[in-house]
């Protein structure tokens, strides 16, 4: 197999790979909703950092999480449940609370998981955030990258939709990562409620073609590349219910023409026939060849959050591990079906179950 990804070797490498982003507190009213519930039960979360965690804790690489946060209760509970994630987290920048959050704050995330025809849905609270007011200067690449090393960087577009300087630290932080020699790896993770309120569609296509030109490994889905790079998919109506995975590669094509420098790129194929049944499939692009991993019909979902985080850890896996494209878009497409099966947005699979799913293994108990 061609070396499409020049992966530098670990022995040289603290880190197999560094995200960065935001951690926020999710808060699930678990079988209730966000508007009648009495209790929540809160885990972390964030597109970059599941990511990391599903690296982590998964398939046992070693990872870190750059992010701000306000140093509360809140930001030490944050800290807590990424502790039992394992990733590491010294480089995350604690600043000072003023008391109420009138300058800075902790994000939350109140998200429930929906059920048959009622939708999953999501409400954030994330203005004023430690993350959202990093700036450029305010991370030492140089230690992270050059002292302690790395050989893979992650961050997305969720992370450079959260202010006006937030792009800068991503182009910052991904130009450091390309003089050391690191793959940069990017998920453009569209959300509405992000960028509705600074232009939209447009302002998010803006940011995201000036970052794209520096990035090796795309990720997304049909929304993300339509609505972050410009991208249509023919073929998808409105509710995304047609997947026609030809007109995918057809999108795929036009996005490598425009920017030659994506190695990988890789989308999810997801069919929500209702909130607790989706088709899940995924399709990756690397070296001019397609690689597709089988399509799961009918599978059953718990809690759909950090799905295609969970494919994009699998993804990344694999080919840290010179697995190939074909090997690794099938281990990120089981890893993201299993994550669905548990709450919270990220994994709490492990590298056997991923396998033992990736040969077809069926839900027989294991005892």
């Amino acid at each position: 197999m061609p070396q499409i990804l020049s992966i530098k070797q670990k022995e040289h490498c603290r880190w197999d790979l560094v995200s960065l982003g935001e951690v926020m507190l999710r808060l699930d009213p678990g079988d209730s909703r966000i508007n009648t519930a009495r209790c929540f039960q809160v885990w972390e979360g964030g597109g970059e950092y599941n990511v990391a965690r599903g690296l982590r804790r998964c398939f046992g690489m070693d990872t870190a999480i750059v992010t701000a946060l306000a140093d509360n209760p809140i930001g030490r509970l944050i800290q807590g449940l990424i502790y039992q994630g394992n990733v590491d987290q010294s480089h995350i920048k604690w600043i000072k609370y003023d008391g109420v959050g009138r300058t800075v704050r902790n994000g939350l995330n109140f998200t429930e998981r929906g059920f048959g025809v009622r939708a999953a849905l999501g409400c954030s609270d994330r203005g004023h955030t430690a993350v959202s007011q990093l700036k450029p200067g305010d991370i030492d690449w140089e230690e992270i990258f050059g002292r302690e090393g790395a050989r893979w960087f992650h961050t997305g577009g969720i992370f450079s939709a959260l202010s006006e300087t937030t792009p800068q630290v991503a182009r910052e932080a991904i130009e450091a990562a390309k003089r050391h020699g690191m793959i940069v790896s990017y998920d453009l993770n569209y959300r509405d409620s992000l960028w509705k309120g600074i232009g939209g569609p447009a302002r998010a296509r803006e940011v995201n073609r000036e970052l794209a030109p520096q990035v090796d490994v795309i990720l997304g889905n049909e929304e993300d590349f339509t609505a972050a790079l410009g991208f249509e998919v023919e073929g998808v109506d409105e509710q995304h219910t047609k997947l026609d995975e030809g007109n995918f590669k057809k999108m795929i094509e036009r996005a490598v023409r425009e920017f030659p420098n994506f190695k990988v790129v890789a989308t999810t194929l997801r069919h929500a026939k209702t909130a607790t049944i989706n088709d899940w499939g995924a399709v990756c692009f690397c070296d001019r060849e397609f690689y597709r991993a089988p399509t799961r019909e009918n599978l059953e979902i718990y809690d759909r959050v950090g799905g295609g985080d969970s494919f994009a850890a699998g993804l990344i896996y694999g080919f840290l591990k010179d697995k190939g494209p074909q090997w690794s878009v099938e281990c990120g497409a089981a890893h993201g079906a299993l994550a669905m099966t548990t709450p919270g947005d990220t994994s709490m699979a492990t590298l056997s179950e991923v396998e033992r799913v990736m040969k077809g293994g069926t839900a027989r108990v294991a005892r």
